[in-house]
């Protein structure tokens, strides 16, 4: 019976997706997409790009913040189409944001496939 010695722990390849890049951009918009059929994991995309946008590169960092502004924007067009529903219109608005949540998530998945920045992460538009 010999003792090997000490042993490095082996790397666990699974934890990639939490490291900042092109994976943990991918699982953000993919998180924002589900949420409509899950609204936590909203929450969890958020959080993952809080704690990711400054530990990026440059191109990486766009998306975060696409990500980030895609969120707060979201709830806020989502309050104000709430409080429109007592005039029916906000009805009109919940589907809008929807729609516009969906295309932002489109072209962040794609600009992050082949690791492009987001020209204007700062962007209400789409």
């Amino acid at each position: 019976m010999s003792d090997p010695g000490p042993q490095t722990p082996l790397s666990r390849d699974t934890d990639r997706w939490l490291e900042p890049g092109k994976v943990n951009i991918q699982i953000i918009y993919l998180l924002y997409l589900v949420g409509f059929a899950i609204g936590v994991t909203v929450l969890v995309g958020i959080v993952l790009a809080y704690l990711n946008r400054d530990k990026a590169e440059p191109w990486a960092r766009t998306h975060y913040t696409w990500a980030i502004r895609t969120f707060w924007i979201a709830l806020l067009f989502a309050v104000i189409s709430a409080l429109l529903s007592v005039l029916l219109i906000g009805v009109l608005g919940f589907i809008a944001t929807a729609v516009w949540i969906v295309v932002r998530c489109v072209i962040g998945l794609q600009k992050a496939a082949r690791e492009e920045p987001i020209t204007d992460p700062e962007s209400w538009l789409v």
